[in-house]
């Protein structure tokens, strides 16, 4: 004798009408979400508190006198820029099938260590230099103090877009994030630095980004292996 008028009605597609209705019961409207560039134009008031809030900061807590060269007022801001393009090029990297192909990522990191290099060597010419060996030691750790303390902060908001979507290669989207806040970072560093020495420029500003650059793939490493672990964990 067949039991079929006991068992539960399916539709069409074979699923369940209960499991229909709780999916569907489930569901709620998202927001589609914004191309890369819109959201890392939406970070410019954060590179524009780097730029100009960084050394106003310094000025009034540490009560000292900001230079500000002509340079800074062009290569600054361009500085900037290119820490906004390092930004959306990490909110593309965030999007799984929207990578970027390894060609165009080493094209974009080789003009950020040569933009970085030419902003600053030309900034050099008209910073004073010869520092003594006491003072440049003390510039060198304030340097990186200064600018890892005030951007680790600013690094929060991109590494909080990121930890939104689902990046493939957390590591290096977190890094992205991490060079594009740095040279943000340097771009108001420059208006309060007074070394100007090549040697300076590469360990105390390269540093200050470097230790950014870390920060941010550590950061989004850990990130997403809390979320693969809550992902096993509700499938238990």
């Amino acid at each position: 004798m067949s039991s079929a008028g006991n068992e539960p009605r399916l539709n069409p597609t074979g699923v369940p009408p209960a499991l229909l209705a709780a999916i569907a019961g489930d569901l709620r409207p998202v927001r589609p979400l914004a191309s890369p560039s819109r959201r890392a134009l939406a970070l410019l008031p954060l590179g524009i508190v780097l730029l100009l809030g960084m050394p106003a900061f310094w000025v009034w807590y540490a009560n000292i006198r900001v230079l500000v060269p002509v340079s800074w007022w062009f290569f600054s801001p361009l500085e900037t820029v290119v820490g906004l393009l390092l930004l959306a090029a990490a909110f593309r990297e965030a999007v799984p099938g929207r990578e970027l192909p390894a060609g165009a990522l080493t094209a974009l990191l080789a003009c950020a260590l040569v933009g970085f290099l030419a902003i600053n060597l030309a900034s050099a010419l008209v910073v004073p230099g010869g520092v003594r060996p006491d003072t440049a030691a003390l510039w060198l750790r304030e340097c990186i103090g200064r600018t890892v303390a005030f951007s680790i902060p600013a690094l929060a908001i991109p590494a909080w877009l990121v930890a939104r979507a689902l990046p493939n290669r957390p590591a290096l989207t977190g890094a992205l994030c991490g060079l594009g806040i740095g040279l943000m970072a340097d771009a108001g560093l420059r208006a309060m630095c007074w070394d100007g020495e090549h040697a300076h420029v590469v360990l105390a500003h390269g540093g200050s980004i470097a230790v950014l650059v870390a920060l941010g793939a550590v950061s989004a490493t850990l990130v997403e292996r809390v979320k693969r672990h809550r992902r096993r964990e509700l499938r238990r």
